[in-house]
């Protein structure tokens, strides 16, 4: 409805004269932007007439207004009208417009009236035009505090709004008095909102409203992975234009740079680069990759460094100049090597990784066009390589000349003391691109390569004396990287068949001798044994070893066993990291291998039955476990027996010649040992229960090539695995045999506020109960994937006449999911806090489980006792209207699965299915009456017109009702009835309830639910029937 038209008839007199000339004003806006500016002009002029002093403009001006709050669809026109109404009452609050006649103040109240009305469109409405005004609201603008303290306290309460638009809105309206000192709590409610919103535009709101600050940053950070593609682009626009480069640590900067530019999104990479190349690059580096590189530490986020340099490659932000190259840091020519060393400048480790990455970009860009001139002819070919020769000659000119500057310029850091080996590395993975197809160069690159491989490794010495490694202790170098990088180099340099392995194996036999004389000491031993296991990681058969100068079996029996016999823990580690790597090569794993590890896994230190553990599982997923036992004499067991548990042994009181026990026997065994040094906090993995949790996750996921292992057991290791993730007192829980048994331990373990948990904020209590419904989504789907074939699933689904009618199927109901249904039953009627809200919430999440679960018809006696237990379920959530139908829909599931309906399960029946569930008994049964149904809550408005109800489609959401077509009566804001105090404070969880109620909901509950939504009565509220969809 037009502004005019509307207050046609409002009347005679002056005021009326008014309103009409406004809204004439607003309907001329209402067509384009351009005639804002003259319409402000002849609006203050008609407000400056002698006619629109005393507050009669301001009476005139909200009545003109009124129409725009009564448009339940929102159009470009009414959103034109809105921001040149907002627009003309920011520019009132001059003292050149009369800002002191207390316009904007009036006015502001009245918008303040509107978004408390009932009427949606108004609050809507009322809200847009309040976030405009402030957002373009001059800071010189007298407005009184009273008024901000009401319009902030307003918009408080609409940002809890259950209307997405709306709380988007309120949230910008505050956004300003968000960086204010004193924000009444402003930036607070901010962050719990954004921990609990559902809608994408209001979190991206929250984000770019938020103040920049070290309360705020992690939210900001957390943002970044944000399901939402908007979300994330707008927390880096933030991170980027809020947050200088200095403010955030290097462990935040490296994360940023990470997740942005491995996002799967485009325009988020894009708004990364952004926020990389002109605010971090340009903005505080002045333009200097090396001084950027620097901010990263790329010593530790050598990743993250790498990628930085590949994205500003890609995108032409770097260029190599002429003269710029390794080559500047050779200062002379010296006439020795000595000479030549020391004329050398270091590098550091920023300029070392530059430099590595200029290099490889050059090379691959030169290989490309080559390729793409050796498919192409004519000119296009000349031009290709043309551009390709252009790339190589760069590249020679940035790489050290010759073979011999490039060995001194290595050796020049390794010199340099530990603090370059980063650098050293760097340099070392140069020699990739050089050219050693010479005799000399070879020649020369060998030499230096054996120095490399009998290189001592670096150690320090102690107080008392004692050689300490540096490193990992099993890693040539003590570096896995640097291992690898020498591995290359060497691989580049010896590139014939068998070349590599020749070499290498000549040093570790020279490495040997003193091994095999028993005089070497523990670091020579350590040497020995990371130069072998660098020969076995990077040779693809043991075809290649055996015309090497010591061969496999030498290499186990005079080696690698003695090593693993020693008394030194870090000799005993890279032993058995040897003998898994030689076991990987073998065809049939060796018995005196797997007979090793396995003592070294029973009777070892912990950190050297970590090392046994890794090797057994790494085994046991190459070869398979049948095999692994059958390498030291296990029989294979019987085909028709089937394994359901494993066999429990105690690890303390084995022997090293009991063999009788199958590898994943003792494997799952180590779950139970106690006296692991085991701490679920930090980020620790080198513990047996770690390494054992991955291994049988591994085992699990590829259980398909495992035959072997039967169904059953997957059961048993899933619930462990359950216990060793969600649990955070794992000895505290019963040895688990099934996820049914599993369900309600874990859930008690995670529940806050329940069982002895600790509360907290509600922050915290949100994310603990989030991530304790997630356990039990995933448990239940186990439940139903593994017990339900689709077959079984439609059958149970289609009722009696379909259901299969096996013989004895009720054995195993305790592990299936009527067992599981049981058991939340009973955990809801004997939960002790039912009460608190912690008890409610939790309360109602199991709930929401049980009625997921499904019943097998030839399970009568479980279905019989369900029934019973029905009722008690209903008495714990029935404030919840939604749920309450899904209980009545799995009470009338039930009773049409009961062959026998009338007849009540025996109290001695029930008493045996709850001890074969291991719950106490005691619990009296009732299905006399069936589960209450949910009255309709009594709308605190007047009923809907009966032409709106007609014509709202039964899907549509409270957005909708804004956005959509729907025809609402005209009135004025000042008509619109004050939503009561009860529907203000409406909490959101029911809504939301109702609404993931209904995604998980089957077909037959949904046609059911569909069937009552549309007898739904009148005298239901508006709020209470799109509460769900607004969600």
């Amino acid at each position: 409805m037009a502004p005019a038209a509307a207050v046609a008839g409002a009347g005679a007199g002056e005021s009326a004269r008014l309103a009409r000339e406004v809204a004439r004003v607003l309907d001329d806006c209402c067509a384009s932007l351009a005639v804002h500016q003259r319409k402000l002009r002849e609006l203050a002029a008609i407000r400056a007439a002698p006619g629109g002093g005393g507050g009669r403009f301001l009476r005139a001006f909200c009545v003109a207004v009124t129409p725009l709050f009564d448009l339940a669809r929102r159009s470009a026109g009414s959103d034109r009208a809105a921001r040149f109404v907002a627009a003309f009452a920011s520019a009132s609050a001059s003292s050149a417009d009369g800002g002191g006649d207390g316009f904007l103040e009036g006015f502001i109240r009245f918008l303040i009236t509107a978004s408390e009305a009932a009427h949606r469109p108004a609050r809507l409405r009322a809200c847009q035009i309040i976030s405009e005004i402030i957002m373009r609201l001059p800071d010189d603008a007298e407005v009184s505090d009273e008024v901000w303290d009401d319009l902030i306290d307003g918009m408080k309460v609409r940002v809890q709004d259950k209307i997405p638009a709306i709380r988007s809105f309120a949230v910008r309206a505050l956004s300003r008095f968000a960086g204010d000192g004193e924000d009444g709590g402003i930036v607070d409610l901010f962050l719990e909102t954004l921990d609990n919103e559902q809608n994408a535009e209001v979190r991206k709101t929250i984000v770019l409203s938020l103040p920049p600050s070290n309360a705020t940053l992690e939210s900001v950070i957390e943002s970044t992975l944000d399901v939402s593609e908007s979300v994330r682009r707008a927390a880096y626009s933030v991170l980027s234009t809020k947050f200088p480069l200095q403010s955030l640590s290097i462990k935040q900067r490296t994360t940023l740079l990470h997740r942005g530019l491995s996002d799967r999104s485009a325009s988020v990479n894009n708004e990364c680069l952004k926020m990389l190349k002109d605010e971090w690059l340009i903005k505080y580096c002045g333009g200097d990759v090396i001084a950027l590189l620097r901010f990263l530490d790329v010593e530790t986020y050598e990743s993250v460094g790498e990628s930085v340099m590949a994205v500003l490659l890609r995108d032409g932000a770097l260029r190599v100049q002429e003269g710029h190259g390794i080559r500047q840091y050779f200062t002379a020519n010296g006439e020795n090597e000595a000479e030549q060393i020391s004329n050398i400048q270091l590098m550091d480790a920023e300029v070392a990784l530059y430099w590595k990455i200029i290099c490889k970009h050059l090379q691959a860009e030169a290989q490309v066009k080559g390729s793409e001139a050796a498919t192409t002819t004519g000119a296009e070919a000349a031009v290709y390589a043309s551009e390709a020769s252009d790339k190589n000659d760069l590249l020679d000119n940035v790489l050290p000349s010759t073979i011999t500057d490039y060995v001194a310029l290595v050796k020049a850091h390794l010199s340099a003391g530990p603090n370059y080996q980063f650098t050293s590395r760097q340099l070392l993975l140069l020699g990739e691109m050089l050219e050693f197809s010479d005799t000399m160069n070879r020649k020369i690159a060998s030499s230096f390569l054996h120095e490399l491989l009998v290189r001592p490794l670096e150690h320090e010495v102690d107080d008392d004396g004692n050689q300490i490694a540096i490193g990992d202790g099993v890693s040539l170098g003590g570096d896995k990287e640097w291992a690898k990088a020498v591995a290359e180099l060497a691989r580049k340099v010896h590139s014939s068949v068998g070349e590599f392995e020749m070499v290498v194996s000549a040093v570790v036999e020279e490495l040997a001798i003193p091994c095999r004389e028993r005089t070497a000491d523990f670091m020579q031993w350590m040497h020995c044994l990371a130069v072998t296991g660098l020969l076995l990681e990077n040779t693809s058969t043991l075809r290649n070893l055996q015309v090497t100068a010591i061969k496999p079996s030498q290499l186990l029996h005079s080696l690698l066993l003695p090593a693993a016999k020693q008394n030194h823990v870090d000799v005993q580690r890279a032993a058995l990291r040897c003998l898994c790597l030689l076991g990987l090569l073998e065809n049939r794993p060796n018995a005196e291998l797997v007979k090793q590890l396995r003592v070294s896994f029973i009777n070892g230190p912990d950190l050297v039955s970590a090392m046994a553990c890794k090797a057994l599982i790494d085994l046991v997923t190459w070869h398979g476990p049948q095999e692994i036992d059958q390498a030291i004499g296990i029989e294979l067991p019987d085909p028709s027996y089937e394994k359901s548990q494993f066999t429990q042994v105690d690890l303390s009181e084995m022997n090293d010649d009991d063999l009788n026990i199958g590898v994943l026997d003792i494997l799952f065994s180590g779950f139970h040992k106690d006296d692991w040094e085991f701490s679920l906090e930090g980020d620790n993995h080198d513990n047996v229960p770690t390494i054992l949790g991955e291994g049988f996750a591994k085992i699990l996921l590829l259980s398909e090539n495992f035959p072997s292992i039967p169904s059953d057991l997957h059961t048993v290791i899933l619930s462990q695995l359950i216990r060793l993730y969600f649990s955070e007192e794992t000895k505290e829980l019963e040895r688990l045999s099934s996820i049914s048994s599993a369900f309600v331990p874990v859930m008690r373990a995670m529940w806050p506020g329940l069982y002895g948990n600790a509360g907290g904020s509600p922050r915290v209590i949100s994310k603990r109960r989030k991530l304790a419904v997630q356990a039990s989504r995933f448990m239940v789907q186990m439940v139903q994937t593994q017990l339900f074939s689709t077959e079984s699933t439609d059958q149970a689904s289609k009722g009696p006449e379909s259901a299969s009618g096996s013989a004895d199927v009720s054995s195993n109901f305790d592990i299936s999911e009527e067992g599981l249904a049981i058991r939340i039953a009973v955990e809801v009627a004997s939960c002790p806090d039912k009460k608190t809200a912690a008890g409610k919430a939790y309360a109602l999440a199991l709930c929401k489980v049980a009625v997921l679960l499904r019943f097998r018809q030839s399970e009568q006696k479980a279905i019989k006792c369900m029934r019973g237990l029905v009722n008690s379920l209903a008495a714990s959530v029935a404030s919840d209207k939604e749920l309450m139908k899904e209980l009545a829909q799995m009470a009338a599931r039930l009773r049409s699965l009961d062959a026998c309906p009338d007849e009540e399960l025996p109290q001695d029946e029930a008493e045996a299915i709850f001890k074969k569930l291991g719950l106490d008994g005691g619990f009296k049964l009732d299905t006399n009456q069936a589960v209450p149904s949910t009255p309709a809550v009594r709308s605190a408005r007047p009923p809907a017109p009966p032409r709106r109800r007609a014509r709202r489609a039964p899907s549509s959401s409270d957005e909708s009702d804004v956005d959509g077509e729907v025809n609402l009566p005209a009135a004025s804001v000042n008509r619109v009835p004050a939503t009561p105090s009860m529907s203000a404070a409406r909490s959101q969880r029911a809504s939301k309830t109702a609404a993931l109620s209904k995604m998980s909901a089957k077909p037959t509950a949904a046609a059911a639910s569909s069937g009552e939504s549309e007898d739904q009565s009148d005298v239901t509220s508006d709020e209470d029937s799109s509460g769900e969809e607004s969600s």
